[in-house]
């Protein structure tokens, strides 16, 4: 049976998961990484993207919207500014705020819309709707 390692992932509103897992997989701002049991301990910031982690096997899937990942003591910390596992999201309401969000850049090329605001918007549905439709 192979070694586990600790996963955490944290948000200010709320401890989004806590299991032992055999690996982790996250977007750092210098490319993708994995955390395997045992790991060196490391401080990365992370990017906007999917957190996919193996247990038993099964793959399972998180978007996270930044942050940063602590591995220490065969146990990493995601502490992300939002982080939500694939089967909690609506991918329907990821949708609607898809199309909200390109309305709203469109708009940003005639209108006084904070362009920068709309885009990460975008870039964030577009993440929910990637993630969200792996449990489907």
């Amino acid at each position: 049976m192979a070694e586990k390692i600790q996963l955490e992932v944290v948000t200010p509103d709320r401890l989004v998961l806590s299991d032992s897992v055999d690996i982790v997989m996250a977007m750092g701002s210098l490319g993708e990484f994995g955390i395997l049991a045992n790991h060196v301990p490391f401080l990365s910031p992370l990017t906007a993207g999917e957190l996919r982690f193996r247990k038993d096997g099964k793959l399972d899937y998180l978007a996270v919207t930044g942050g940063f990942a602590e591995v220490s003591q065969n146990k990493v910390t995601i502490l992300a500014e939002a982080a939500e596992r694939a089967r909690d999201i609506d991918v329907d309401r990821a949708k609607r705020a898809k199309e909200r969000a390109e309305k709203r850049l469109a708009q940003a090329r005639t209108e006084s819309i904070n362009y920068a605001r709309a885009e990460a918007a975008l870039r964030r549905a577009l993440l929910r709707l990637k993630v969200g439709e792996k449990e489907r």
